[in-house]
């Protein structure tokens, strides 16, 4: 292990947690901060606690940093509020110690786009999600040009993978499939969509951390070929060797649960990424780094092994104890 250099990644959710274990495997010293201090983490990572949006806690957390990496994530329904914080924190505490600092980023800033994502299109979401990812991108840039702090940012498509619940290829895709349920899909699933498979979403972030020609950039990271929806449930239906149902919910269904449900409400508002071709291009990347994202007949194994683990250890948890067990 690299006594020499620490990385600290503030969140342990998927991301987070895949970052971390990237990062292990390198051989690097890695601390994960969340708000309660408490993670079931790899062997060797230090938890910390911290409440990022107190710039104490987010200077305390980084203490000795050489690389600090933003995986935080906020509620669906409070991006606005909530994300600016965050982000302000982050920087503070990175530059406070002189780290670089990576941050995770979505493609929601640039709003529908015609043709394939690139770095140099303008942000020109409208939506409240697309609009709040644009200025937190441009805090970040501006407080590199400013010479506050190193910034690059690490950008990839909707994510799937182990520990991934909570994405349009989370929990209602797989965990569906492998209980016998339809798997709950939204738009048109003939459209080709990019989706970024988690580890190889840590794994651009971490090169971007050990490459400093990266910084005060922006990077679209490793992301296999884009394929529909259907095509993307096919490779689901043969790896998980069963017949897969499918069922998808228009824009008309949306907009009419979306009057009663608040998360649906901010789903509606993203909607157009399932209703036309969504289309990473991760070319600048590439021609830098070099790209070998994971195919996604192997990145889908793996996470239905995550998920059939997942539901087995739900399952046995659930056995009731014999008579006389000891507690």
């Amino acid at each position: 292990m690299d006594e020499t250099e620490l990385h600290v990644v503030f969140g342990t959710g998927p991301l987070g947690m895949a970052l971390a274990r990237r990062l292990t495997s390198q051989g690097k010293r890695v601390r994960l901060v969340n708000r309660s201090g408490r993670a079931a983490v790899p062997a060797g990572v230090e938890v910390a606690q911290a409440d990022v949006t107190s710039h104490d806690d987010a200077r305390r957390a980084c203490a000795g940093a050489t690389v600090v990496y933003n995986c935080t994530n906020a509620p669906y329904t409070q991006w606005p509020q909530t994300f600016p914080l965050l982000m302000a924190g982050v920087i503070e505490g990175a530059a406070s110690v002189g780290a670089k600092l990576i941050i995770a980023d979505n493609l929601y800033m640039y709003g529908p786009v015609r043709g394939p994502m690139t770095e140099d299109l303008p942000y020109a979401a409208t939506g409240r999600k697309g609009v709040t990812r644009a200025r937190i991108a441009q805090m970040a840039l501006d407080a590199h040009n400013a010479g506050r702090v190193r910034v690059a940012i690490g950008r990839a498509s909707d994510f799937y993978g182990p520990g991934v619940l909570d994405s349009a290829m989370g929990q209602r895709v797989f965990e569906n499939v492998l209980r016998g349920k339809p798997a709950d899909l939204l738009g048109d699933i003939d459209a080709p969509h990019s989706y970024t498979y988690i580890e190889d979403f840590a794994a651009g972030l971490a090169t971007l951390g050990e490459r400093d020609e990266a910084l005060g950039h922006v990077w679209h990271l490793p992301t296999a070929p884009p394929l529909t929806t259907r095509q993307f449930m096919h490779i689901v239906s043969q790896e998980a060797n069963m017949p897969v149902k499918l069922r998808v919910a228009p824009r008309p269904l949306i907009s009419i649960v979306a009057l009663f449900n608040p998360v649906l409400r901010e789903i509606k508002e993203m909607m157009y990424e399932f209703e036309e071709p969504f289309v990473l291009d991760h070319s600048k990347f590439e021609r830098a780094f070099g790209s070998s994202p994971t195919p996604h007949t192997e990145a889908i194994r793996q996470t239905l092994n995550w998920y059939r683990q997942r539901l087995a250890q739900q399952s046995a948890v659930r056995q009731p104890q014999p008579a006389g067990a000891v507690k």
